[in-house]
């Protein structure tokens, strides 16, 4: 510290009264022998930081009371409005040490004071929940398994709206199915080294991943002539195991599965540079595991070149053509794989080009975007940002509260609350930009949006999944595990953030009515956005869950589609969010499918979605928001009507379909919503269900550990996983 501003601190600044405590305490056991000059002092740290010119984000996150540059001179102020003339001259008349131990009207600095007439105390927020991010410095990086290898370039994309509406490729059905050659009649131009499977388990990260010096994968070019395209994927989502060059301008590309598993591959997201223009290229994906896809419907990989955004201010866009998915029949007695094959012509020669699944959302694009929020004297009053926890890699999982300041307790303690997560799945980044949207309208200065944050308190996690989104996973976390099959589980320390995430929601529900639960998630089969729900048993809510969702149709008419919702409960969905927080008392409680193409709705029909479609999509479930809670109730019951009329029109045509006769008049109300309703489209979830990895192998050596699972709920809350974040 300077010297200058040590002096005058220690002239400003009385000892907290805390500390004191605490350090005579220390000092009695013997655990503590500094002398009392060198224990910091959390006012001279709260006048550090609040002065520093590196933390601007100072009184960033809502607090009126830190408005004030200095808080010791504040609470100067505050103090002759607190106590009366007497007591004031009594005090300054007390010698300090004293004061420090015997006078009960000291107030510690922990505690805020409101800038009104009246008191109005409160503790002061922690410490450790501030400063996350510095304006002027990087901003956190984000944490590898040890045995990923990751280069140091920054890859970052721009923003863009094509001009014309992008529409699927129609497939002829003469497209070419390429015989899949592999590396021994190929040639390997790019492989990772070490990829951890399921033979493996995490155990510790660190920025950066891997030590050492990062070694270049893609082969080295003969000169100017040699055309062979330079693969990389080791960048943040990033997902591309090897790519094998069959023929000159052909590759086949093996995508990298969830690390710790042998399983889930659909992400893909990776570079390729030395390219040449008016050269058809055909690229091949040799080893995805579902067997239906919107590929077979004509969506298009997305590609973005470095040249066209620098020059053209062009960003990703769909590309591609002959495209066509197949069963690849090179099967080796596992499970079978499919294969997605495409052509394309670059644009430019020498380019830097991408390709992805879907438009890229990475952690570090979610760190920028709530710097800037922070960093917004306006958005920063009334959206409060705060550690939920960190995952298993150390990484930062982010909570947003979202609320106007209520005027009085009763007002406040008479909000509701809404609750919205994404990316539990990482490789689902619609969630993202779904999200994207919503955060952009709800902190806007829009009448619509401030009257939401009066009326509401908005809960929101952004990344449910920041190691799974860093390390390009499509389903799994780093426990090998999809977190959305166990929102139940006590495994705190495997599961941090589906247990942190369930226990806030818990608590919340504790202190008020939380109307709505929504995760954000995308679908690769089906299309439209739609919701997952779940039937209401109680007789007096009958169909209330279903208000909502049909609200949302009527509002995005040419993008959400009510007739693709499903509201049955299954068995193999209890672990889901969507069930666990329905059973927990929250009626209206959602998994909210965006497609990874396009929709089939209204003068959107047969053309992709972009980023922007899907952050209107955000606008549009605040703008439900306030027609669902309406205190005129007219467009509620209208609603309530039709799908009254719907359900009986589903009824009839069920029991037409079972050749059966049945007088509905009075009694079709009584009939079981799931009885009439078909399963949601199944997934590959439930191969990823069961123990975290590590837990797994550990079991296989005994019986223990699965025995403690089962039995002692507290061992096995104690049961930590092997890592370590250095």
């Amino acid at each position: 510290m300077f010297p200058a501003l040590e002096t005058e601190l220690k002239q400003q600044t009385l000892p907290d009264p805390y500390e004191d405590f605490m350090y005579h305490h220390l000092q009695y056991y013997g655990y503590f022998k500094a002398e009392r000059g060198s224990l910091p002092n959390s006012a001279t740290h709260q006048h550090v930081w609040k002065n520093n010119p590196r933390y601007l984000l100072s009184g960033s996150f809502g607090e009126t009371a830190d408005l004030i540059p200095d808080p010791l001179q504040k609470e100067k102020h505050l103090w002759p409005t607190c106590l009366s003339s007497t007591v004031h001259r009594q005090i300054e008349a007390v010698n300090r040490d004293s004061l420090m131990l015997s006078s009960p009207l000291l107030k510690s600095r922990q505690l805020l004071h409101d800038d009104l007439g009246e008191v109005n105390s409160r503790l002061r927020e922690p410490r450790d929940l501030f400063a996350f991010f510095s304006s002027s410095g990087p901003l956190q990086a984000p944490r590898w398994p040890i045995e990923c290898e990751v280069i140091k370039e920054n890859i970052h994309h721009i923003e863009w709206v094509p001009p014309q509406p992008e529409y699927f490729y129609q497939p002829t059905g003469n497209e070419k199915v390429p015989e899949i050659v592999g590396e021994e009649k190929g040639t390997v131009v790019y492989q990772l080294d070490s990829v951890p499977t399921e033979d493996s388990y995490f155990t510790s990260s660190r920025v950066g991943g891997k030590r050492g010096i990062i070694k270049e994968l893609a082969v080295t070019l003969q000169g100017p002539e040699d055309n062979t395209l330079l693969f990389e994927s080791r960048f943040e989502s990033g997902n591309l195991q090897k790519a094998v060059r069959v023929n000159t301008y052909e590759y086949e590309l093996t995508l990298r599965t969830d690390l710790y598993t042998n399983k889930h591959t659909q992400w893909f997201y990776f570079r390729v540079q030395n390219t040449r223009k008016d050269v058809t290229y055909r690229f091949t994906i040799v080893n995805l595991l579902k067997p239906k896809s919107l590929y077979t419907i004509g969506m298009k990989p997305l590609m973005y070149s470095q040249l066209d955004a620098s020059t053209h201010s062009i960003g990703w866009r769909r590309e591609g053509d002959e495209i066509r998915y197949y069963r690849n029949n090179t099967e080796d007695g596992q499970q079978p794989f499919y294969c997605l094959t495409w052509t394309i012509q670059f644009p430019h020669d020498q380019d830097t080009c991408f390709f992805a699944h879907f438009y890229p959302y990475t952690y570090t694009d979610l760190q920028c975007f709530l710097l800037s929020v922070a960093n917004s004297p306006v958005q920063s009053q009334f959206c409060k940002l705060r550690t939920l926890c960190t995952s298993l890699a150390g990484n930062t999982v982010y909570l947003l509260t979202i609320t106007n300041p209520a005027r009085t307790p009763q007002e406040a303690a008479a909000k509701k609350a809404v609750v919205l997560t994404a990316r539990v799945h990482p490789g689902e980044s619609n969630g993202s930009w779904i999200m994207k949207g919503f955060l952009d309208f709800i902190l806007s200065n829009s009448p619509d949006a401030q009257l939401l944050r009066d009326i509401f308190i908005f809960k929101v996690v952004p990344m449910l999944n920041p190691d799974g989104v860093i390390v390009g996973n499509y389903r799994c976390s780093l426990a090998g595990r999809d977190l959305n099959r166990h929102y139940k589980t006590i495994l705190k320390e495997s599961f941090p953030c589906i247990w942190h995430t369930r226990n806030m929601i818990k608590r919340l529900l504790e202190e008020r009515e939380v109307l709505l639960y929504c995760d954000l998630h995308g679908h690769s089969r089906k299309s439209n956005i739609f919701l997952y729900g779940c039937n209401n048993n109680d007789r007096k809510f009958w169909l209330h869950e279903r208000v909502f969702p049909l609200m949302l149709s009527k509002n995005a008419p040419d993008k959400f589609s009510f007739h693709s919702c499903n509201f049955k409960v299954q068995k193999c969905k209890e672990g889901t969010g969507r069930v666990v927080m329905w059973r927990m008392g929250i009626l209206n409680s959602y998994t909210m499918e965006s497609t990874f193409g396009g929709s089939t709705l209204g003068n959107k029909r047969d053309t992709h979605f972009t980023p922007e479609d899907l952050k209107s999509l955000g606008y549009h479930v605040c703008d439900t928001l306030l027609d669902f809670c309406d205190p005129d109730r007219t467009k509620f019951m209208q609603c309530l009507a039709e799908l009254k009329e719907l359900l009986q029109q589903e009824i009839h045509k069920k029991f037409k379909e079972l050749g059966q006769d049945m007088d509905l008049e009075g009694s079709w109300s009584d009939i079981s919503l799931s009885d009439i309703e078909s399963s949601t489209s199944g997934s590959d979830s439930s191969l990823s269900d069961g123990l975290p990895v590590h837990l797994l192998n550990t079991a296989d050596e005994g019986t223990r550990v699965r025995s403690l699972v089962r039995e002692d709920p507290v061992c096995c809350g104690a049961t930590k996983p092997l890592h370590h974040n250095y």
